[in-house]
């Protein structure tokens, strides 16, 4: 179907589509919202240049197309509970969301998407790669899609990296971060199926990644390590990618149930500065 409100311009073969004639700050019509909904379902990362966003917009935006979510390890900005500021200062080493991950594996019912509105950017740089899920799962052979049937992931907030949320990623070492972390000790984590199903679409969709996933269920982490890796590696081939690069006014919305993405620390030197907001999402089956 085409769409008749939007323009929508994919942005390579895998996944991704940036979206034109959309002003996400002002009231939009039920057209608008529902042909928004169908590109983000047939798309996975939908990109809007040249916004102007507040917080508050930002969250009126996001709540049309679902409930928000409260992130676990940052303090929200002031006024708008739901938004999460993610800064990274010329000082900075370490990024966050440096590792490719989908977010909040770790809770019962993870993120059905997030919303990353940019507000400074580097002169170069600090791109964000997006890898689809569905085609990752297609892509497997017919025996290791037997195989993972059934199969589930310990999924926790706990591991030790550098990158995308967890509570020992040392985001104490980022100026930028340290003071908008929530002082908590709670580790949390949660079963989810290796391969879920899209609640909308019914496709099947490769659900670990090194970063949040420990170990399988009723295996050993040494036991487990091989096929983590080996599903890790295949989940963000390059032919399941596509990269969208960042400039101050650019909102990009993608479903985390379909898709892992990788925040891309190559800009030293220079400053990044987002806002993010984050949606309920459902149990994954």
């Amino acid at each position: 179907m085409s769409y008749q409100a939007i323009d929508v311009r994919p942005v390579s073969g895998a996944l991704g589509a940036e979206i034109f004639g959309v002003d996400v700050s002002g009231d939009l019509g039920n057209q608008v919202v529902d042909e928004l909904h169908r590109a983000f379902l047939d798309h996975h990362v939908l990109c809007f240049r040249d916004q102007e966003l507040t917080p508050q917009q930002q969250v009126a935006f996001a709540g049309r197309f679902g409930k928000l979510d409260i992130y676990p390890f940052l303090k929200s900005v002031a006024d708008a509970p739901e938004v999460i500021e993610i800064l990274k200062t010329e000082n900075d080493s370490y990024n966050f969301g440096g590792a490719w991950h989908s977010d909040t594996a770790y809770l019962e019912r993870p993120a059905l998407g997030s919303m990353l509105y940019a507000i400074e950017t580097p002169p170069t740089g600090g791109d964000t790669m997006f890898a689809n899920m569905h085609l990752a799962y297609e892509a497997l052979s017919d025996g290791m899609k037997r195989m993972l049937d059934g199969l589930v992931g310990i999924n926790s907030s706990d591991q030790n990296y550098r990158g995308a949320g967890g509570r020992n990623e040392k985001m104490q070492d980022l100026d930028g971060m340290k003071d908008k972390i929530v002082a908590s000790t709670e580790v949390l984590v949660a079963e989810q199926p290796v391969v879920r199903t899209h609640p909308e679409t019914g496709r099947k969709g490769l659900y670990v990644s090194r970063v949040h996933t420990t170990r399988f269920k009723d295996m050993t982490e040494a036991e487990s390590r091989p096929l983590l890796d080996y599903l890790s590696g295949h989940a963000v081939r390059p032919e399941f990618t596509c990269r969208i690069d960042w400039r101050p006014g650019t909102l990009v919305f993608w479903d985390n149930r379909s898709t892992q993405h990788f925040a891309v620390n190559d800009y030293q030197g220079s400053r990044r500065r987002m806002h993010r907001v984050t949606l309920m999402g459902d149990r994954p089956s």
